[in-house]
């Protein structure tokens, strides 16, 4: 999510009869006589939308490709139309890239020129990125079933990280759009959009069939669409407008194909792209009752798989995500770099998806804010320099001085630093109690496993005549079976043959729960320092918490206590519990699990020995050209190494998670997605000689 600091927002004016203009292009949004009537004769009706969309099966996926999201009219108009013609249990991708997002007030001052569709559009104004920075933003409405990709980014840049791999043998062989709105400001206006690079993403991303409409007639955008391989078709345009353009992919060798300087240059390895394309199956079995594996089951249980999730404790989150109040929060970073990118999207999702938890009931915790203090010189350079790359963006964080943080907190602070008014705390026991609230779902607590077998290496001991892909054993020998396994319980991934060589490192942690005081009563904020404190929950607070690299046990200690006390002073508040007796105070023991890049680890299972003779040459030279997709277990998949962000890292590592699963677009760019990749360790070792 690289930023600059200049022209990240759309500049409009607003005429007479209230429709934005855009400064920069000189150019309206959408039609002045009717951009709704407008989107729909365009995009709806030259794409036959109403009817492909009746034409739909139970549980089919439609994905929708658009340049410039601009208003949100096209997608708003899209939902409207899907509502009215789809299968209830349907699912509707759309997929919009915009370089320059409009201001969520001009967003809403926008929208509120249709009435008819504000019913749809308070859900989107409620959700838009509260950061709109340049990136992937992941929205869902109606239950999932309603999906928005917002890319903010240049229109050919944005599409092409959708592709499966920059290399050219590889580009065309992820999603398939199924209907294109090419909007966007006029050629004339825009020429950097309407490039060859642009019609080179669209064809990799189209397959016979895929329709595409455009209000223009101009001839670049002609020229581009026919090298894409559509056949083209001019027909009457909306309104003064005589001329637009739809047009269909064919299957036909007589087509030119896309310009190959759009696909020249060094290209990365395909490792991260598995080697076989994954199935649709509607069985899974997920390992783990942790936040990860209890957002896994609920994004495919809202995809229509069933969903069996096994736990080996009594209670869900018992272990890492069992503590009575965790911090929405993320270490987010004034660099673009996969780690800080991670933490940006990560937290904006997250922001997003715990609002209805908030909304349900205080059981799930408190949407109060947090306040990221500037508790030393060394943070308080890293919060400037916050500021210099996301300050103007107020409904993520908001800079305050100390007499601020103190009227926000409700206690006195001597320090201010960065309110983020959308995070708070919260229950991880009853989020995951309410994830797994579901009909497609399948709680099985006492359950251990202990063994993965695939059906192309089951021996004598575990055959059976069934076909299911993977045999899931638990340790009073009954067997489980689904094509598909999730391993989300952390540390103990390491227990499989499959799983048993990547590198997890559990880190001890400790938090401290504190009775209430007369002073401490009052705060009404989530402080977080060296170490945090939360609002009192039924007369505690919870505090910590301690990190203890190399130690197992499991024990709680005195020392650690006085440790999260000692960080209290950090805070910069006079909450003080000197008089506390920690020999007898109350807390909590967990093992985080932690990768050595704090990356998690989200996607397919690599087969070791088979990257391991694949990659070979990297041990030699790091740029060998090798465009050898990856092997992976099929059916296969990681979900760990969330450290002590499970908050805050799980609900996007599900939702991608989930993704790549059900072979639909990826909520995350490819760079982030790779960085993401379980087998990544595999090629670091690789190029360093290390395997």
């Amino acid at each position: 999510m690289t930023e600059n600091n200049t022209d990240r927002h759309a500049q409009v004016a607003w005429d007479s009869d209230g429709q934005p203009l855009s400064l920069a292009f000189d150019d309206v949004y959408f039609s002045r006589v009717d951009g709704l009537a407008e989107t729909r004769h365009v995009f709806l009706q030259h794409n036959q939308l109403p009817e492909r969309f009746a034409r739909l099966k139970p549980g089919e996926h439609f994905i929708v490709g658009e340049t410039g999201f601009g208003s949100g009219l096209n997608f708003l108009a899209t939902w409207q139309l899907w509502a009215q013609h789809a299968p209830a249990d349907a699912y509707l991708d759309f997929i919009s890239v915009e370089k320059y997002p409009l201001k969520a007030a001009d967003l809403a001052r926008a929208l509120a020129l249709w009435p008819e569709l504000s019913a749809l559009a308070e859900p989107l104004l409620a959700n838009y990125p509260s950061a709109p920075v340049t990136g992937f933003h992941r929205l869902k409405f109606a239950g999932g079933r309603v999906r928005l990709t917002l890319i903010i980014d240049d229109a050919a840049r944005g599409l092409e990280q959708l592709l499966a791999s920059d290399h050219p043998r590889w580009r065309a062989t992820g999603v398939t759009v199924n209907a294109w709105f090419l909007d966007g400001f006029a050629p004339a206006k825009n020429p950097k959009m309407w490039r060859p690079e642009l019609f080179a993403a669209l064809a990799d991303l189209s397959g016979p069939g895929t329709t595409a409409a455009t209000f223009s007639a101009a001839g670049v955008v002609k020229r581009g669409l026919q090298q894409a391989g559509f056949a083209i078709t001019k027909v009457p345009g909306f309104g003064r407008k005589r001329e637009m353009l739809t047009a269909v992919r064919v299957d036909s060798d007589d087509l030119v194909t896309p310009d190959e300087t759009a696909v020249r240059g060094k290209h990365s390895i395909p490792w991260d792209l598995p080697r076989h394309r994954p199935t649709t199956p509607r069985q899974v079995i997920v390992i783990g009752g942790g936040l990860a594996g209890c957002h896994s089951a609920r994004a495919l249980a809202e995809r229509g798989f069933q969903v069996t999730l096994l736990e080996q404790h009594p209670h869900l989150a018992d272990e890492a995500s069992g503590n009575p109040q965790g911090v929405l929060y993320a270490k987010l970073s004034h660099q673009s770099s996969p780690l800080g990118d991670f933490n940006l999207a990560a937290l904006l999702y997250a922001q997003r998806h715990y609002q209805t938890f908030w909304r349900e009931g205080a059981q799930y915790g408190q949407g109060c804010g947090v306040l990221q203090l500037a508790y030393s010189p060394a943070e308080q350079r890293v919060q400037t320099q916050l500021c210099e790359r996301l300050g103007e963006y107020d409904a993520l964080f908001i800079p305050v001085d100390a007499r601020r943080a103190s009227e926000i907190a409700g206690v006195p602070l001597s320090v201010g630093g960065l309110y983020f008014p959308r995070a708070g705390w919260l229950s991880p026991r009853h989020v995951c109690t309410h994830l797994t609230d579901h009909a497609n779902i399948r709680v099985v607590t006492g359950a251990t496993v202990v063994e993965l077998n695939h059906d192309a290496g089951f021996g004598e001991k575990h055959q059976t005549d069934s076909d299911q892909g993977w045999q899931v054993v638990l340790s009073d020998g009954a067997i489980l079976q689904a094509p598909v396994v999730i391993i989300a319980n952390a540390n103990h991934a390491s227990r499989f043959e499959q799983t048993c060589e990547q590198p997890l490192k559990a880190i001890r942690g400790q938090v401290s729960y504190l009775p209430t005081t007369p002073t401490s009563k009052p705060l009404r904020t989530v402080l977080c320092a060296d170490g945090y404190l939360a609002p009192a929950d039924h007369g505690v607070h919870c505090a910590g918490a301690s990190f203890n690299l190399g130690a197992t046990h499991t024990h709680m200690t005195e020392a650690d206590h006085q440790a999260n006390l000692h960080k209290l002073q950090h805070l910069g508040t006079p909450l003080s519990w000197d008089g506390v007796d920690t020999g007898t105070l109350d807390g909590r023991v967990g093992f985080r699990s932690a990768t050595p890049d704090y990356l998690p680890m989200v996607g397919p299972v690599p087969r070791r020995e088979q990257f391991l003779t694949d990659y070979a040459p990297l041990r030699n030279d790091a740029q060998t050209a090798l465009p050898i997709a990856g092997d992976y277990w099929p059916g296969l998949y990681l979900n760990v190494g969330h450290g002590s962000r499970g908050l805050a890292y799980t609900p996007l590592s599900a939702e991608l998670l989930a993704a790549q699963i059900a072979a639909e677009p990826q909520p995350v760019s490819r760079q982030l997605s790779r960085a993401l990749n379980p087998a990544r360790f595999l090629i670091r070792d690789l190029i360093r000689s290390r395997v």
